[in-house]
Formats: structure tokens, sequence, C-alpha cells
């Protein structure tokens, strides 16, 4: 029997549930792969893989798609790690550049610019390495790891998180275990109980990763508190009125 073939986000917001899955054992009964979230997206959309932590945007776009688990890559306040990245205040921005490991983020920041912050940039897809081109009239929207370097480089830093939050007094769930076919309520259940056991590890993953960040990432803090990983009844309100604006 083939096994469950299962892609999730290479990013330090996913290790506690990479971990949970290692310490329980399940990543023994399914292929995994970790990947950037715009791939991990277009692999469940062509059905290289049966499961995926995808941006939730890639969801209108998928014939059929089941939401598993209990957990999330979400927020309830400032994520820190996804954020709009300017030399000058909103009102002067001309340009924004859009990461292109993203999608969630992506239209994100252009429900946020049209309905909260009033503004009409134009907006470019970046290439590797565009983050050094924020300068002037340009941002740029950065996710991920890379933001940890960036968070003391700019003079005025937008978190989308946050902004959602403020437009719409929902919490933002940026990524969720979705599955493009069922996969049955015993693997789920499985699934489930690895995960949680993952976010146990979280103070032991943030030493162990620390190495990799600068030296005032806060780690612990970042997992703890910026992220929010229960994909509870209002995360699932946020997501709803996120994909209602999207439609």
């Amino acid at each position: 029997m083939q096994k469950l073939r299962i892609s999730a986000v290479s990013y330090l917001n996913t290790r506690p549930f990479i971990e949970g899955m290692n310490l329980s054992g399940f990543t023994d009964q399914v292929d995994l792969s970790l990947d950037i979230p715009s791939v991990c997206a277009s692999k469940l959309l062509e059905g290289s893989v049966d499961v995926g932590l995808v941006p939730v945007a890639v969801l209108p776009l998928m014939k059929e798609y089941h939401i598993l688990t209990d957990y999330c890559i979400g927020a309830v306040g400032p994520v820190r790690s996804v954020a709009l990245y300017s030399e000058v205040p909103l009102a002067q921005i001309k340009e924004i550049i859009l990461d292109n490991q993203s999608r969630t983020s992506v239209a994100l920041v252009k429900i946020l610019c049209e309905k909260l912050w009033k503004i009409t940039p134009k907006y470019t897809l970046g290439t590797d390495g565009y983050e050094t081109l924020i300068q002037g009239e340009t941002a740029a929207v950065v996710i991920g790891d890379r933001t940890f370097a960036l968070n003391s480089r700019y003079p005025f830093i937008y978190d989308l998180a946050e902004a959602w939050i403020a437009l719409t007094g929902l919490p933002f769930v940026f990524a969720c275990w979705v599955s493009n076919k069922p996969i049955g309520a015993e693997t789920e259940n499985l699934f489930n109980q690895a995960l949680s056991r993952g976010l146990e590890e979280i103070d032991r993953i943030s030493v162990a990763f620390a190495g990799r960040f600068p030296a005032n990432a806060d780690l612990s803090g970042y997992m703890h508190r910026n992220l929010s990983y229960s994909l509870d009844e209002a995360k699932r309100k946020g997501l709803k009125m996120f994909l209602d604006f999207l439609a």
C-alpha cells in the first residue's frame, strides 16, 4: 500500500509539527517532504502529494479539499514573521514587491491595502534576493525565517497578522493541513496526536535552532506567543472571512 504523501513547510514555524511526527513515529508511516509554502501548494494542487501544510489562499483553487487536524499556522496578534517592510510610511509607498514563496500573504497584503490602508501601490512579484530592493517608495512583503534578519533594519514594519486583526477583529490563519481526498478517520487521528506531541517540544526546538537566527530573535517567544497553532472556532471564522474576501 502506498504511503500517505505529505508536504510540510520548511520554516521554523513548522518544526514543532515535524518533531511531533518524528517522535511519534508518524513519519515512518508517510512520505514526508519539506518545501516552501508555494511549493507545498503546487504539489497539493497537482496531486503529487495527498496532504499539505498549505497557504490557505490555495483553497479556492482546489476541486476538492478537506481541512485536517486541530492545528494550523495562525496568529492572534503580531506574528513577527509576515510583514511589509518599508523605508517610508504607508501613504508614501508606490510599489510593493511580493514574496515569491507565498500565496496567502500576497493575497492578504492586497486586501489590507484596499480595505485598511487605502493605498493603491503597484505590485511586483519578487525573485530571489528581492529583499535588497526595499528602498525609497518601494516596499516588500517578506515571510518566514528570512524576516528575523530584517526586523531591526527598516524604520517601518507592518505586521500583516496584526493589521488583519485591526481590520476584522478576528485571528488569521496562514496555513492549515489540507488533503485533496479523504484520508480516513484513523489516520487523521494519529496525525492529530503527532502534531499535538510536537507542540510540547517548542522550548527544546528553540534552543536547538538558536544558532541559525540573530541573537535577539527570541525563538521561544516567537513560537509560544506570536504563533498560535490551534485551529479553533475563532480562527475558522477568520479563515472564512479571508476566503470570502478572496471570492
